[in-house]
């Protein structure tokens, strides 16, 4: 059992899409379904789609490549993490690959993008860095 359950599903993501796999199941949790929705908001990946199966449920995630069977992601990097949770304010947020990355964030205002917690002036916990 993992302590970790983002890393655990940024690396069943990393590794789906090193083996070029066309959909990837993780178990579900409600941190997880935001960052999924933000993934597919942003189009690093094809759909996606929640299945209950009794116990926690699953996240179908439906990956997605270019002609040249690139994928969309590029990098996934886990930011906090249980043993050191990294924390910024609004005024210190990070910027990805100079804005064509993103950065989520877990802020009061639920999970949003580094350029939405800067266009509301919130800051929060660090989750990942995706580009």
């Amino acid at each position: 059992m993992t302590t970790d359950p983002i890393a655990d599903y940024l690396t069943r993501l990393r590794n789906a899409i090193m083996a070029h796999k066309k959909v990837v199941e993780v178990p579900a949790s409600g941190l997880k379904k935001d960052i999924t929705r933000i993934l597919y908001d942003k189009g690093y990946i094809l759909n996606y789609k929640t299945e209950e199966d009794g116990k926690q449920g699953l996240i179908k995630i439906a990956l997605k490549y270019g002609p040249d069977r690139r994928s969309a992601i590029q990098e996934l990097k886990r930011v906090s993490t249980p043993g050191l949770r990294q924390y910024t304010d609004a005024s210190r947020l990070p910027r990805v690959l100079n804005g064509l990355g993103v950065a989520i964030i877990s802020t009061s205002r639920g999970v949003i993008t580094d350029k939405e917690a800067r266009t509301l002036g919130v800051g929060g916990e660090v989750i990942c860095y995706v580009s």
